[in-house]
């Protein structure tokens, strides 16, 4: 069974709401720092990060896409439901007795 680094054990701690020493934390910060290079990394991620106006818009963009399409949803719905109402009224007159 592989054992834990060092950072990965800090890393357990501080999880677990154990206080670390500055001397732990700052080792934890810098592991966590080479972490987020070697994900960004894989990931093809730009050094670049944006900024919180950009994020702002592009969280606000989401938004109003989810609206959009949960408004498409609840036409959609609206409409099958319109469908539904209509078929059973045909199939309740399909199976009425004809009166001559």
């Amino acid at each position: 069974m592989p054992t834990e680094t060092l950072p990965e054990q800090l890393h357990d701690k501080a999880t677990r709401g154990i206080p670390l020493s500055a001397d732990e934390q700052a080792e934890l910060d810098t592991w966590y720092a080479e972490q987020d290079r070697a994900e960004s990394h894989l990931l093809g991620v730009t050094g670049v990060p944006e900024l919180p106006a950009d994020l702002q818009a592009r969280v606000e963009g989401a938004l109003n896409q989810l609206l959009q399409t949960t408004q498409k949803i609840q036409e959609l719905t609206a409409q099958n439901e319109a469908v539904r109402r209509e078929i059973a009224e045909l199939q309740r007159y399909l199976i009425q007795p004809l009166s001559t």
